[in-house]
């Protein structure tokens, strides 16, 4: 099937089979355009830029024939170009029946509220059990290929111990629309996310921004706020306002805060580094909070003991909204905080 207009003579990608090649022919607004740049405009919204430069690499695009070797060659005004769309390759892990508590679900995307404690992706020393084996288990074949592999895409990330809100896409073309909404880091309004942290302390000002950049520290695993200078540093901001205070005015005890956070930048640990930075570290991080786990023992017992015995950092991500690919609507999701969280604030109201 063909469709026509001035600029292209184009078999529509989504409307050929896996295996056959797509033909497309150059007009005359195709000269001196990068091959994959024009590629991507005319193979439609399913295929990104990213995608087409794999399938170059790979050898499935052949002008007058023969293979194209380089995805910058220039475009000429009449030239045939010749895509073959493969199959998507299985995920390279493996998938597994992890329980997911599943917010939302379409074809598109999916939405999950992440337990404390599961991996989002496979890597050294956790390669099985994360959520990617759990989502290749769970979507199977509705998982349309993201960058040529049958895998979901992760277009954002929580740490480990953190619980939440998070979306993963199913699509090229979600993958592609939602990565750049959180590169955007939405400035351009389609893009909410709000966390809750219970910090030692009370900020001295109930609402403020965090502006400081950070890069990698010492150990190379952790985050610092650096010199915005320095060849590493990455922009950072972070707006925290207070929701409640726990043994404000009083003496005897440590005091300690629930706040909230939303991310203009999503930066790794950045909640947890520039929350540390200003002096009120999330209770509970084994990394950004050691120098305030004495404070512990200042508070009074059973409450002490639940503190020194919590096994994460106390963060959770409440809220994320965004704009779904596909149907240009706006989606909101929440999240209430999990029991172990939940009771660990109940027990500082007490205060």
């Amino acid at each position: 099937m063909s469709a026509h207009n001035e600029e292209t003579s184009i078999l529509i990608g989504d409307q050929a089979e896996q295996g056959e090649a797509v033909v497309l022919e150059a007009g005359a607004d195709a000269a001196g355009q990068r091959l994959d740049q024009w590629l991507a405009a005319r193979l439609g919204p399913d295929i990104s830029r990213s995608r087409v430069q794999s399938l170059i690499k790979q050898g499935a695009v052949s002008i007058a024939g023969k293979p194209v070797e380089e995805a910058k060659r220039k475009m000429a005004a009449g030239e045939r170009v010749s895509v073959v769309m493969p199959e998507p390759e299985p995920a390279a892990p493996q998938g597994e029946s992890i329980p997911l508590d599943i917010l939302y679900e379409d074809d598109e995307l999916i939405v999950i509220n992440k337990p404390a404690g599961l991996v989002v992706h496979p890597g050294a020393g956790n390669w099985t059990g994360t959520l990617v084996n759990a989502l290749i288990h769970h979507c199977g074949d509705s998982l349309s290929g993201i960058g040529g592999v049958r895998r979901p895409g992760i277009v954002h990330r929580l740490d480990k111990e953190t619980s939440g809100v998070m979306v993963v896409a199913k699509t090229d073309r979600a993958h592609k629309a939602l990565s750049e909404s959180f590169a955007d880091h939405g400035r351009t309004g389609d893009l909410e996310r709000a966390y809750l942290a219970l910090v030692w302390g009370i900020p001295q000002r109930p609402t403020g921004t965090i502006d400081a950049a950070l890069g990698r520290a010492a150990d190379r695993v952790r985050r610092a706020v650096v010199p915005e200078g320095r060849d590493d540093a990455r922009h950072a901001i972070t707006h925290f306002s207070v929701v409640e205070r726990f043994g404000e005015g009083q003496q005897v005890f440590a005091s300690a805060s629930l706040v909230e956070c939303r991310l203009e930048t999503g930066r790794t640990h950045q909640i947890r580094v520039h929350m540390a930075h200003i002096g009120h570290p999330v209770i509970g991080d084994p990394d950004y909070g050691q120098a305030f786990r004495t404070k512990a023992n200042r508070l009074p017992e059973p409450l002490k003991a639940k503190v020194k015995a919590f096994p994460r950092q106390a963060l959770h991500a409440w809220l994320l909204e965004f704009r779904h690919p596909a149907t240009h609507l706006t989606m909101r999701f929440e999240a209430p905080m999990p029991g172990d969280m939940e009771e660990l604030v109940n027990d500082f109201r007490k205060l």
